[in-house]
């Protein structure tokens, strides 16, 4: 077998700055250029030739029009900070605590600038959708109770959005409005500094599991990530945002340095993370995988059983509340066989959502997948992966990936930070990968309507 010769590494040192692409991030732009492009000519002419897709906006949901403006000098600016901070080594010499800071802030700031490309409206538009969670908040009143008693009853009443998830978004909207964000833009810059939380989140397990360099690495990837496009409008990313902290317990239950009890007690909350974050949606459950995975990797498996007990107890609760996780199941997939299944080709949009994938995800994608051996960090693309694949292989993936698949995303290019060889220093920021992510970004958000 012959010797595998990494190219050498460009200048790491604090306020070095270099321009050279390496030639394995050349590789991957290609690779990804190449792919989806061919996945939207396809799509095109899918569109052409008549093809029924539901949409108006394939491979999205929504509309296109143009979009350019004062806002639109926003996302810009941040990424352009981002990449230079990242070029020149920024990230790898701040302190640990001011990173998962500048990580939050960063993502915020950059899901802030995509959204108000189309102003105050980019906030507020799909809280303002009669097809979205806001709708059904009165419903809920001052009796919570009753309204869980009664969710699966009602589907006829409920949103489109709300009758396929749990009552989690519709319970999260209802206690923020209770607490006093009732303005739609207040609640849409809230919702987008929720989902911010994800970044910080995802390099603190990234550090407990790969170390610490792979973790300053892995922070301009989602800082600048595609699909930040879609965090200002999805409730969906609060979801994102309890699979990352489901995702991060885990690894500190399994940490080596934890035992006995100390590490029961963390694997128990992380499974309640999971149970919560299965009352947001039902898809939520395939994130749990990635647990399973690391207890096994790092030789704990006993740990499953706290986190499996774990993630049944808010289950539990509900359905002594009067919710039943299991009837809302079913209530989502009846909906989903009479309103969606019958007017959206399974074939045809299984292949679009690929489309999505790529172009939510950006390049690094295509460089994850390449380093996916190299990365002790595999448990955490398992759940994500899993659950990707057998939406796409079950013919669930029908319109709306790039709002369903936010929990999904960010693991998805674990890798892509992951070094050549497995076992060498981590490699650092792919710079041109996470560029060509955030132009696709601009470039969605100025053309693309979401009605999310």
């Amino acid at each position: 077998m012959s010797a595998v010769t990494a190219s050498p590494p460009p200048d790491r040192r604090p306020g070095a700055l270099s321009l050279r692409v390496p030639a394995d991030e050349r590789r991957d732009l290609a690779i990804w250029f190449g792919v989806t492009a061919a996945g939207l000519a396809l799509t095109w002419v899918a569109v052409r030739a008549g093809l029924a897709l539901g949409t108006r906006s394939a491979p999205f949901l929504g509309s296109y029009r143009w979009a350019f403006g004062f806002g639109s000098a926003l996302a810009p600016a941040v990424a352009a900070v981002v990449l230079v901070a990242a070029v020149r080594g920024r990230f790898d010499t701040v302190r640990w605590r001011t990173l998962l800071v500048l990580g939050w802030a960063g993502t915020f700031a950059w899901s802030l600038g995509l959204a108000l490309v189309d102003g105050a409206a980019g906030l507020t538009r799909s809280l303002q959708s009669p097809d979205n969670y806001l709708t059904d908040v009165p419903a809920v009143g001052d009796d919570v109770l009753a309204y869980l008693r009664t969710y699966t009853d009602r589907a006829d009443e409920l949103s489109v959005a709300a009758r396929g998830h749990p009552p989690g978004p519709v319970l999260l909207l209802w206690a923020l409005q209770r607490i006093g964000f009732t303005e739609r833009l207040t609640l849409g810059v809230v919702i987008t500094a929720l989902g911010a939380l994800v970044t910080p989140l995802a390099i603190a397990a990234m550090r407990g599991v790969c170390g610490e360099r792979a973790a300053r690495s892995f922070a301009p990837v989602l800082m600048l990530a595609p699909y930040a496009v879609w965090i200002s409008v999805s409730v969906n990313v609060a979801v994102a945002v309890l699979g990352a902290a489901m995702v991060l317990l885990g690894v500190c239950a399994s940490d080596r340095t934890r035992t006995g009890l100390r590490a029961a007690g963390w694997a128990l909350a992380c499974g309640v993370t999971l149970g919560v974050a299965a009352l947001f949606s039902y898809a939520a459950p395939w994130l749990g995988l990635s647990a399973v995975c690391l207890y096994f990797a790092r030789r704990r498996p006993f740990l499953n059983l706290a986190t499996g007990l774990g993630a049944l107890l808010p289950v539990f609760v509900a359905e002594a509340a009067g919710f039943s996780w299991i009837e809302g199941l079913l209530m989502a997939r009846d909906d989903y066989a009479t309103r969606v299944e019958p007017h959206r080709p399974a074939l045809a949009w299984s292949f679009i959502s690929i489309v999505v994938l790529l172009l939510a995800a950006g390049p690094p994608l295509v460089r994850s997948a390449r380093r996916l051996r190299n990365t002790p960090g595999w448990p955490f693309l398992v759940g994500a992966g899993t659950a990707v694949t057998f939406s796409v292989a079950a013919g669930l993936a029908r319109g709306g990936a790039e709002a369903a698949w936010l929990p999904f995303f960010p693991w998805l290019t674990v890798a892509a930070v992951a070094p050549a060889v497995q076992g060498d220093e981590a490699p650092p920021v792919p710079a041109a990968l996470v560029a060509v992510g955030a132009v696709t970004a601009i470039v969605v958000e100025a053309v693309l309507a979401t009605p999310w």
